[in-house]
């Protein structure tokens, strides 16, 4: 089984700026979409940005969308989620996933497309 791993969390003030990165251990053939969700305490995991993986046609909630940007390196194995101009709201525990996707047309990403997850990093933006 694959594994992905992210990193670039941390804490920053309000209108400050942060890149995560989700590495993976291998080759997924048969993933067609990446993507990139948030929990916070007492909420919701709630899907942030997705990135299909053959023509990089994207997807952002409307939370985000302006704000932040995912972006995708194939050869490298990597995905990433620059994140600007930050708000408290945006503090969460952000999670890489891999999965299949079907076309925007028809549903935005859930979480339940989705079959592997990474172990997620903390992202506090402080007032």
């Amino acid at each position: 089984q694959a594994q992905l791993a992210e990193s670039g969390g941390g804490s920053v003030q309000t209108g400050g700026s942060l890149r995560l990165s989700c590495t993976a251990s291998e080759y997924m053939y048969s993933v067609n979409c990446m993507g990139w969700f948030r929990q916070a305490p007492g909420k919701y995991r709630e899907g942030v940005a997705t990135i299909f993986t053959s023509g990089g046609t994207t997807y952002y909630a409307d939370s985000v969308k302006g704000r932040f940007t995912i972006s995708q390196d194939i050869a490298e194995k990597m995905v990433y989620l620059q994140m600007n101009s930050l708000k408290p709201e945006d503090t969460a525990m952000y999670y890489c996933a891999a999965g299949r996707c079907v076309d925007l047309e028809y549903r935005p990403p859930v979480s339940g497309d989705f079959g592997l997850w990474g172990q997620g990093t903390q992202v506090t933006v402080s007032s």
